[in-house]
């Protein structure tokens, strides 16, 4: 390290820690080092513990083996225990001489074994060359340290940027068509809920890992985007479909998947994060029975993440006023649901709903279009006989 004091610069010079219990072999080594390192002593090994774990950890230690107390081999193999002191390279200096005691040595860790008596041109090169090692694998240590931060701060920027795509895109939908207000929030959560009560289900345990259960939660809101290519004048028609009319408005799920995949195109590759949402967008009027659209898929041909935002689809529309009705009470709302059971929905994921149909009732409350709204549906669904919570 660089450093500036009274206007001279100077390298700060690396720190060696000498332990052994014999005042002369101190003497020795702190004298052949002085001139090139900073010098620390620890007379025992419990001392020599407490100086590398202090706040400014020596750079090297030099470490003789046979001593009272703590001898060597367990003084090595408790700073390579510590997290804060495992990366300080050890050297042994020892009289110990034999094959395994060297091989022991380096068992626990330490990065060189030198035999007593010293060769002091020996000790200092090992020293240097263990040294160097050591700021070499620091700046490496440093600089992915600094690599994983900037990988996870890019991550973390790439998945803000699709979240904010994603609900620019939906609201652009949503735009059309005022009265719908906060439904395409709900139907992340309904989604969302549904996903995590079917996580351990046989049939979709598979499908259902949380990387997938966060994508369906940031696709849902593109179910209806392709409703931006529907003329108004269908749109919003107060009144029933005439069949000319409801074919113009079935095209909202093929414009929608169209819609994504133009904006893949644009990027030049194919997008993962928008696959669900494709399927999404596309497939989510299909029914169970084949009788829906755009396909006429019918079971497991539909793709799970369509299954699933049908259910969370429709009980919001029924529960939600519309320009063409008025809002349904949470328990008309499962009823109808109840009589699509393998008809219009995956049995097993209308089971799912109805098991958690009171956090289904709970989201359309904290997440209600306006204050009005909320007092509106607290009537509405408290005549089902439940309490309601506080708008967030």
């Amino acid at each position: 390290m660089r450093m500036r004091m009274d206007s001279v610069d100077f390298v700060e010079r690396p720190t060696i820690l000498v332990v052994d219990d014999t005042p002369d072999n101190l003497a020795v080594l702190s004298s052949l080092l002085k001139d090139e390192y900073r010098v620390k002593v620890a007379s025992s090994g419990e001392k020599a513990l407490k100086v590398a774990a202090a706040a400014n950890p020596p750079d090297l230690i030099l470490l003789d083996i046979m001593m009272p107390g703590l001898d060597g081999y367990e003084v090595c193999q408790r700073l390579k225990l510590d997290p804060a002191t495992r990366d300080i390279p050890v050297i042994f200096l020892t009289a110990k001489s034999d094959v395994d005691s060297e091989r022991h040595g380096l068992e626990l860790g330490a990065v060189d074994y030198i035999s007593k008596p010293i060769s002091p041109p020996i000790v200092l090169a090992r020293v240097r060359t263990h040294l160097e090692l050591k700021a070499s694998s620091d700046f490496l240590r440093d600089q992915n340290e600094f690599l994983e931060h900037e990988v996870a701060k890019r991550t973390e920027e790439v998945m803000a940027i699709q979240d904010v795509t994603i609900l620019a895109m939906a609201s652009l939908a949503e735009t059309r068509d005022l009265e719908t207000g906060n439904h395409i929030r709900r139907t992340q959560f309904y989604i969302k809920a549904l996903a995590e009560k079917l996580r351990g289900h046989p049939r979709f345990a598979g499908q259902l890992d949380e990387y997938a259960i966060d994508m369906l939660f940031k696709s849902a809101p593109l179910h209806d985007i392709g409703k931006v290519g529907i003329p108004d004048r269908i749109l919003l028609k107060p009144g029933r479909f005439v069949p000319e009319e409801f074919e113009i408005m079935k095209t909202h799920t093929t414009l929608g998947r169209d819609a994504i995949e133009h904006a893949e195109h644009s990027l030049g590759s194919r997008v993962e994060f928008l696959t669900m949402a494709k399927e999404i967008a596309f497939s989510h009027q299909e029914k169970w029975d084949g009788s829906g659209y755009p396909q006429n898929l019918a079971g497991d041909h539909i793709p799970l993440s369509a299954r699933l935002m049908a259910v969370a689809d429709v009980y919001d529309a029924l529960i939600s006023r519309r320009v063409y009705k008025a809002a349904m009470t949470h328990d008309a709302a499962v009823a109808i649901m109840v009589e699509g059971r393998g008809s219009h929905f995956d049995p097993d994921i209308l089971d799912a709903f109805l098991e958690i149909q009171e956090e289904f009732r709970q989201i359309a409350l904290r997440h209600a279009d306006s204050d009005a709204d909320l007092a509106r549906k607290r009537e509405l669904l408290a005549r089902s006989g439940t309490a309601c919570t506080e708008k967030e």
